[in-house]
């Protein structure tokens, strides 16, 4: 009887030396792959809080850039007052008597470019603030539309459609055609990063590309600020049209085909074109 109760017993422990045993092994094997992991997470939480800190700090060399954007190219924004300047500083026109400042001061103040960030275009932006030459009304549906359409904040959409805007101008080429490019490319996702380095909004090769960002002083890293990758991608668009003589010839370039076919870019990017157009009540090719 007693020899019977013993062995109970021991089977009993057996069994309580067996769960703690698999109990352990489980701890164990998180705490491997937490330790393989969360470095990793850390790494890329860094990188990412890096990368917001390049979009949003405003930089002298790039404020120079969008100075001559949207003071000066004639593609400023639609203001009551329809002066571009008056937005270069939040909107907010000086008072009357300052026009009475002094000659120095005056040179002081133009010498140096407004504090002009991505930043500066999402606070534009949630002012209702938009570029020359479309209505209130076109503005406000294409924003929403892309806001809608890629799950991104309205007043990051507007900043990104005002941008497009005004840059795609300067190339003479049509905004909702750049503003297509990117919805095909990152879906709006400024950090993304493709699996052969192609970064940013348009997805540029940075590797390849490298001269186009020593304007800025972040250099390449500068892909990551939604400002710059814009101005670098409708660059190289730009030059992939003016190269191939069309459109369709320019996007095939833009995404890297050498061969007849695009693998169907070309008319993935066209298809969207039309619905940004078809949303915005604007036409093709304004």
């Amino acid at each position: 009887m007693a020899g019977r109760s013993i062995l109970g017993l021991a089977r009993q422990l057996s069994e309580f030396v067996y769960v703690c045993a698999i109990y352990l092994g489980i701890a164990v094997l998180i705490t491997v792959v937490l330790g393989a992991t969360v470095p990793s997470l850390r790494e890329q939480a860094r990188q990412v809080h890096e990368a917001l800190l390049v979009a949003l700090r405003p930089d002298q060399r790039l404020n120079q850039i969008w100075f001559a954007s949207y003071g000066a190219d004639g593609y400023g924004w639609a203001t009551s007052s329809g002066k571009a300047a008056d937005l270069l500083d939040g909107g907010e026109l000086p008072p009357e008597d300052a026009k009475a400042e002094s000659h120095a001061e005056s040179a002081t103040r133009s010498s140096t470019a407004p504090q002009l960030s991505f930043s500066k275009a999402l606070k534009l932006s949630v002012q209702g603030r938009h570029v020359e030459g479309i209505t209130a009304a076109q503005a406000e549906a294409l924003r929403s539309y892309l806001a809608r359409k890629f799950k991104i904040a309205h007043s990051v959409a507007g900043a990104l459609v005002n941008t497009v805007f005004v840059v795609a101008r300067e190339k003479a080429l049509d905004p909702q055609l750049v503003l297509a490019v990117i919805a095909i490319e990152s879906r709006y996702n400024p950090y993304a990063e493709s699996h052969v380095g192609a970064q940013g909004l348009m997805q540029v090769m940075t590797k390849v590309h490298k001269d186009k960002f020593e304007v800025f002083s972040d250099g390449p890293i500068a892909a990551l600020n939604p400002i710059a990758n814009i101005r670098v991608g409708t660059q190289i668009l730009y030059d992939c049209i003016k190269r191939r003589k069309s459109i369709e010839g320019g996007l095939a370039c833009y995404v890297g085909a050498t061969g007849p076919s695009d693998g169907g870019y070309g008319a993935k990017v066209k298809a969207e074109w039309r619905r940004i157009a078809l949303a915005s009540g604007i036409p093709v090719g304004r």
